[in-house]
């Protein structure tokens, strides 16, 4: 057995007024819903923002100065590396000065000594020929003048 619809009690104008005042009345809870969630939200996200710019503010100062810091400590520590290295050398060099065969060595290839009864010969470069004929006192002048003028020829810059 199929039942019939049972007939409308109302006419089609008085249904479509109260569909249209149902449909209003959702749409005015919704939008009511949606500014009690908005507002809520906005302030809830204007006090996470104060706190997060408030973060920010008070540790940027701080962490800047960490950072800072650690370059300049990372700096002194390389300085320091470098001084370590440089004394370790110089702690070197002084031993090997103490060796008189070292002492002799650097005496003969620097200034040219000679023992007695060898013959020392002296290499002439000619780039270093081409310097004397610019400078024609070199020649002329004892050899330890001349060590003196590369000593003062090295302190120019």
């Amino acid at each position: 057995m199929a039942r019939r619809p049972e007939p409308d009690r109302f006419s089609t104008a008085t249904r479509l007024r109260l569909l249209g005042e149902q449909t209003a009345a959702r749409v005015y809870r919704s939008q009511s819903r949606r500014q009690d969630r908005r507002s809520r939200l906005t302030g809830r996200a204007a006090f996470l923002a104060l706190v997060v710019c408030s973060l920010v503010v008070a540790l940027a100062y701080p962490m800047r100065q960490y950072v800072s810091q650690r370059a300049e400590i990372a700096e002194q520590e390389r300085l320091m590396d470098e001084a370590r290295a440089q004394v370790e050398r110089l702690r070197d060099e002084k031993a090997r000065l103490r060796d008189d065969a070292y002492v002799r060595r650097l005496a003969r290839e620097h200034l040219h000594y000679v023992l007695p009864g060898e013959t020392g010969y002296t290499v002439i470069d000619p780039e270093a020929a081409e310097e004397r004929r610019e400078d024609p006192g070199a020649g002329d002048r004892p050899w330890y003048s001349n060590v003196w003028n590369g000593v003062d020829d090295a302190d120019r810059e």
